[in-house]
Parts: structure tokens; sequence; C-alpha cells
């Protein structure tokens, strides 16, 4: 698992210049990732393939759990871009599967990311990291609307939250060999139909 370097927040790019920095480090690291793995990705090596001096890759992102959580952070703002999948799925729970299932996919192209990204955020929450907790919120937020839920109860949030985790186990079990794709697919739609479906009848009652 990453070590996190040290407790202190990232900056934030606000120039267009920094802007494209910020970019071109994510691409690098995210190209090296999937051809190395986490373990094998050097920050100079990023920094030097940027274009960027040391101290300023340090300063966006303080260790390589920084960097490669933000990586998987940039890839959730896209999970709830529309999908002819997506537009299709004529049942709330339907759609939340597709989101997942788009996600998983797109991941799973470069497993050696994937599983570089998923370490990452696993060290992050532990070091609680703001932008794990970032990424959590904003998948649940993904869910809420794909539901059509815009005042969940404390049941509704505790089974997005549990779904959640069904669904990150399945990925690193994937990730690792120990699950099929067919079957993690499988797996992440009987996850929602479950979880999801025991909302929808809660609701109804």
């Amino acid at each position: 698992m990453p070590r996190v370097a040290e407790h202190r927040p990232a900056a934030e790019p606000q120039s267009p210049g920094q802007k494209a920095r910020y970019a071109r480090i994510l691409d690098v690291a995210s190209r090296l990732g999937a051809e190395r793995g986490l373990e094998h990705v050097q920050m100079h090596d990023v920094a030097k393939e940027a274009g960027v001096a040391i101290a300023t890759l340090y300063r966006y992102f303080p260790s390589k759990t920084h960097l490669f959580t933000a990586i998987m952070a940039e890839q959730v703002d896209h999970m709830d871009d529309e999908s002819p999948e997506i537009l299709a799925a004529c049942d709330p729970v339907d759609a939340v599967a597709e989101t997942l299932l788009r996600a998983t996919r797109h991941m799973l192209r470069a497993p050696l990311l994937a599983s570089a990204m998923m370490q990452s955020n696993y060290a992050a929450h532990t070091a609680t990291v703001s932008e794990a907790a970032g990424i959590e919120a904003k998948v649940h937020r993904t869910v809420l609307r794909l539901l059509g839920l815009e005042h969940p109860t404390d049941r509704d949030n505790r089974l997005i939250r549990l779904l959640m985790k069904s669904w990150h186990g399945v990925l690193v079990s994937v990730i690792y060999d120990h699950t099929t794709r067919a079957d993690a697919e499988t797996e992440i739609r009987l996850a929602c139909q479950v979880l999801l479906g025991a909302r929808s009848n809660a609701s109804a009652r």
C-alpha cells in the first residue's frame, strides 16, 4: 500500500498555465501507472516526462497516494456522463448498474493503473486525504441522482454506501484475478438489484 509522505494540503492550480501543468502531470502519471504499476512509478520520472520541476509536482501532489487518488477523482468526475446504455435503462436501478459497469470496464482497460488507483484510494482514506472523501461523495451523489432521490433517508444512504463497498470489493477481486470480468459484471448487477431493490421496497411501504 502506498505511503502518504506528509500531512499537508495539496495546492490547487489557479492560472491557465498551472492547470495545463496539472493536466500534463495526471496524463503522464496515468500512462506510467498503466505501464508499470504503482510500485514502479517514480515521482521524478513523472516530473521529467511532464516537463515540470519536482518541487512543482510535490506542491500539487505531496505523495504518490495523492497523485493516483487525483487520477481516480478525475475518472469519477466523468462517471455520470450520459451513454446509450444509461439512457436506455428503463429502471433507475438499471441506470445505476450500467453506470457502475461502464466505470468498471473503463478502469479494467488498464489493470495496473486500476490497481494503482484502488491502492491509493484505500491509503488515502486511512490518511484522511481529502480527495478520497470527494470521490466517495461524488459517486454517492451520482447514485442518488440516478435514483431520483432528492431527500434520501438514512436507510437510503446506508444502502448506497453498502453498494459502493460491494463495488469496490468486486473491482479489487477482478483486478487481482480472483473473479472473472463476466462474473464481476453479474455480481455488480446483483448488488444493485438486491441493495437498491431493498431501498425501493422500503420506500414503497
